[in-house]
Order: C-alpha cells, then sequence, then structure tokens
C-alpha cells in the first residue's frame, strides 16, 4: 500500500477520535450542568473535569468498547452452540425432530409458541 494512504487514515483517525472525545466531553458536561444543580444542589463542572469522570467511569465500569465482558459472552455462546451441535449429532433424525417440536412448545414467551396443530405445513400451492 501507499504510504501516503496510511499517513492519511491515521490522521482520519486521529481527527475523528478527537472530535468524538470532544462531542461526548461537551455533551456529558452539558447533561450534567444543567441537571446536577437542577436536582442534587451539586457543582457545576468545567469541561476538563468532565474528561475526567469520562475516563474514571470507563475505568471502573468499562464500556464504550468490545472490552473483556463482551468476548467471554461471545465465547460461551460458542461453546454452547457447540456443545448442543454435538449432542444433536448423536441423535437420530426422528429423534432431532421430536426435540424441536418439544422447544418449540415449550421455550420463549407463551404468544410466540406453536401448538403442534398449528405448525405450517411443508407443501406449498
Amino acid at each position: 500500500m501507499n504510504r501516503s494512504f496510511w499517513l492519511l487514515g491515521g490522521l482520519k483517525f486521529i481527527l475523528f477520535g478527537t472530535l468524538f472525545v470532544a462531542v461526548a466531553g461537551y455533551l456529558t458536561m452539558y447533561l450534567w450542568n444543567w441537571l446536577v444543580p437542577a436536582l442534587f444542589h451539586g457543582p457545576t463542572i468545567t469541561f476538563w473535569q468532565t474528561l475526567g469522570l469520562l475516563l474514571l467511569s470507563r475505568i471502573l465500569f468499562g464500556g464504550w468498547g468490545r472490552g473483556g465482558r463482551g468476548q467471554a459472552w461471545a465465547q460461551r455462546r460458542r461453546l454452547w452452540k457447540q456443545k448442543m451441535e454435538s449432542r444433536m449429532a448423536g441423535l437420530t433424525p426422528e429423534e432431532q425432530e421430536k426435540f424441536r417440536q418439544k422447544m418449540r412448545a415449550s421455550c420463549g414467551p407463551a404468544w410466540m409458541r406453536r401448538s403442534p396443530a398449528e405448525e405450517p405445513s411443508t407443501s406449498s400451492l
């Protein structure tokens, strides 16, 4: 790739990152200064204090990205899916269909459950 292409991409990334931080900071500062003094008789804060609060909340609570928690959930989901696929592979086609019908009848909200009489037919018009 062309070196100037990478340089331009890096400059765009830095520009948009800075713009995002500035907008998020000003929005948070505006909301804080609008709500906290009126509701809780708290202090108003400056832009730099707002950025410090955002950084502190990021450190304490995560957020703003694909941190470890999201990856852990994805990994658990993947493992569960593999486990279910291996269990289904050990069943005969009749047992698989019986399991699917049982799951359709019992899982999910009541308004989405299908009774065996309501199953759509496989033939088309």
